[in-house]
């Protein structure tokens, strides 16, 4: 029974880092319409900016990021370029009164930059854009990269937030997914991060990898442990080769099944919680200090393309090749070919290649959608509150919905629809039911545990 209740439960879902999901977006929204969605960014409004740093020295199998493999530098040299004429467009178009609360800086791998041109970097960004004096600076790390200069460096640019891929320390693994990394290198980089202030180190671990078993996560996940990190992200491995061809390398017939990826994954949710950490949403885990700690306990944790988050910005502004942008109006998305990317920037063209405007109903639902994946419950109350009697038609889908079950995965009273314990590891599965574009078209995603 369990087997058949995980296969119904834990079938491919979407990750709902947006809503409508990015398979969605579409050419009508291009440049024109971002420009125009800018310009009604007002004074004091926050921004959150992410950089796409689309390279990696090494191209793991794994990755489901919009990166690529060099081994020579020319390449970022001409790309960092292009980014400052991507930032001066931008900040043609944005008020100077807008304010920015957060960096985000990710990959591919961004401490491939040499020193220097991540130092000219963040002057470039702060010399166009007004940055708070405690903006968060958040940086993707390849330990594989890092040296006492590049430490230095990110130290300089004021670097807050280190976040380190460390996926399996188990040789077997790192040697099939092509991401080769000892502990030491791991411990390395946190201890060089911690001696030159930096206050929050984020470790992503993975489970349903290739050769993974229920043993070989928990010894990683106790090697973690011994670094105290302040997050711990464990994410399921998302397998799709129709996607990201280089996820071919990967033996198929290696990888764990659903019933052992929900062992996995559980298996491992207990030990950090028996550790300390504070489980948020369906795959973070913090010490109960941390800012997503905190923001989870307040009700006020966001998820958006880097998934949760305790930044409140009004908007998202991305650059770099597919980077996206959301912004009250809707969903950007940038060319991601690199080539094509850097010819429409160096050209002062917004490099947007699709997009999404909201409507009232997709707003609601993205609302739910949130909700459910940051809290695992939603209020009527709220949802009138914020939305008013256009709500009331999705409302009645809600109410419906806890009426059906019959398997003790939703609770609804007093208007709190809510998702019970044993249906929280199936909360995508469960979104999906109020995602009014799931089924149409031709996406295909990743199993939702």
């Amino acid at each position: 029974m369990q087997k058949e209740f995980l296969r119904k439960h834990g079938g491919p879902a979407p990750r709902y880092t947006s809503y409508p999901t990015a398979p969605h977006f579409h050419a009508g929204i291009d440049g024109d319409v971002y420009a125009r969605w800018l310009r009604d960014l007002k004074p004091g409004q926050t921004l959150s900016l992410y950089v796409h740093i689309p390279y990696c020295d090494r191209l793991c199998w794994f990755c489901g990021c919009n990166t690529k493999q060099t081994l020579k530098y020319d390449p970022l040299k001409t790309y960092i370029a292009a980014l400052e004429h991507e930032m001066e467009t931008l900040a043609g178009l944005i008020d100077p009164g807008c304010r920015v609360t957060a960096l985000h800086l990710g990959g591919g791998s961004p401490t491939m930059l040499r020193p220097e041109d991540m130092i000219a970097l963040d002057k470039a960004l702060r010399s166009r854009f007004h940055f708070d004096p405690d903006a968060e600076i958040s940086v993707e790390m390849d330990p594989n990269d890092l040296t006492a200069d590049r430490y230095d460096a990110l130290a300089a640019i004021g670097m807050t937030r280190a976040s380190i891929g460390v996926q399996d320390f188990d040789e077997k693994v790192q040697k099939a997914i092509n991401r080769e990394q000892t502990f030491e290198q791991t411990r390395e980089v946190v201890e060089q991060v911690r001696a030159r202030g930096v206050r929050s180190v984020n470790c992503d671990v993975l489970y349903g990898l290739p050769h993974q078993t229920r043993k070989s996560v928990d010894r990683t996940i106790e090697q973690v442990l011994t670094l105290r990190p302040d997050r711990i992200a464990l994410f399921g491995y998302a397998h799709v080769p129709w996607m990201k061809t280089h996820q071919k390398m990967i033996d198929e017939s290696a990888l764990p099944d659903v019933t052992e990826r929900f062992a996995q994954m559980n298996r491992a949710a207990s030990t950090l919680t028996m550790a300390g950490y504070t489980a948020i949403g369906i795959d973070h885990f913090a010490l109960p200090a941390d800012s997503l700690a905190i923001a989870a306990a307040s009700g006020s944790m966001r998820r958006n393309f880097q998934g949760y988050t305790s930044d409140t910005a009004d908007a998202l502004i991305g650059m770099g090749a597919s980077s996206i942008g959301q912004l009250p109006q809707g969903y950007i998305q940038n060319q991601p070919s690199t080539g094509e990317y850097q010819r429409q920037v160096n050209a002062g063209r917004l490099p947007v290649v699709r997009g999404f405007e909201l409507s009232t109903e997709d707003r609601i639902r993205a609302r739910i959608i949130e909700l459910l994946m940051c809290d695992f419950a939603f209020s009527f109350a709220t949802i009138r509150h914020e939305f008013g009697g256009a709500a009331e038609s999705i409302l009645d889908e809600a109410e419906y919905l806890a009426g059906c079950d019959t398997e003790g995965m939703i609770e609804f009273s007093g208007g709190l629809f809510q998702i019970t314990q044993k249906g929280r590891p199936f909360v995508r599965s469960v979104a999906s039911a109020f995602d009014g574009y799931f089924g149409t078209g031709a996406a295909r995603h990743s199993l939702a545990v």
